[in-house]
């Protein structure tokens, strides 16, 4: 996942055949370059994934280019978070905020302290939603970095040499032996890999 100019998340893919990386960019573009490669060997090894959660992309590279490409999801479901309304003028009583109403299971004294707090228990509610974004903030950035690592090196490299080692070093936060261990692999997939993991090493493995 990565951030256009304007703040909105984007969907990439990359692509390996075997040991060699194949494509990487949009996914219409990686797609295209797939189908190719099938077209030219139908019997191609050739993985494809979410370049940053390393999630398999599983699609039919039957027929046309456009039958593959009708097979990838709308622009609307490439966008990790949906982009801001426009804005209208605004009228009388309160703007709305682009607020998503969905059920908070809670015990009772959890909504009797919530709606005993300045502006009710929606307002606080998100108060603590933010405040928890900011100081978890790069914990959950190297927990996501460590958990697409370890699923694109187990998919990749779970046959190459030192993977069990290099996975242990990987959860234990020790960036240098974790390099050191990947030395032996195939330049693409030690690079992809070594910056997939780069935000894991930023902070110590939360016990769980």
């Amino acid at each position: 996942m990565s951030t256009t100019a304007h703040g909105a998340a984007t969907v990439r893919w990359i692509a390996f055949e075997g040991p060699r990386l194949l494509a990487s960019g949009a996914p219409s573009d990686v797609a295209s370059r797939v189908k190719q490669a099938f077209d030219e060997d139908p019997h191609a090894a050739v993985l494809v994934f979410d370049a940053g959660s390393s999630e398999r992309i599983e699609l039919s590279w039957h027929g046309s280019l456009q039958d593959v490409l009708r097979q990838l999801p709308p622009i609307a479901q490439e966008i990790a978070e949906p982009a801001p309304e426009p804005v209208a003028p605004r009228g009388r009583g309160r703007p709305k905020l682009g607020v998503v109403a969905r059920e908070v299971t809670l015990l009772p004294r959890h909504w009797e302290w919530l709606n005993a707090q300045p502006g009710g228990a929606s307002v606080a509610l998100r108060k603590l939603v933010e405040e928890a974004r900011r100081v978890h903030a790069g914990r959950d950035l190297a927990r996501q970095s460590r958990e697409s690592a370890y699923r694109f090196m187990s998919a990749m490299g779970s046959n190459l040499e030192n993977f069990e080692e290099a996975s242990r070093a990987l959860f234990a936060g020790d960036r240098a032996r974790f390099a050191s261990l990947l030395r032996p692999w195939p330049a693409a997939i030690r690079e992809h890999l070594l910056g997939l993991a780069a935000a894991s090493f930023a902070a110590a493995p939360s016990p769980d």
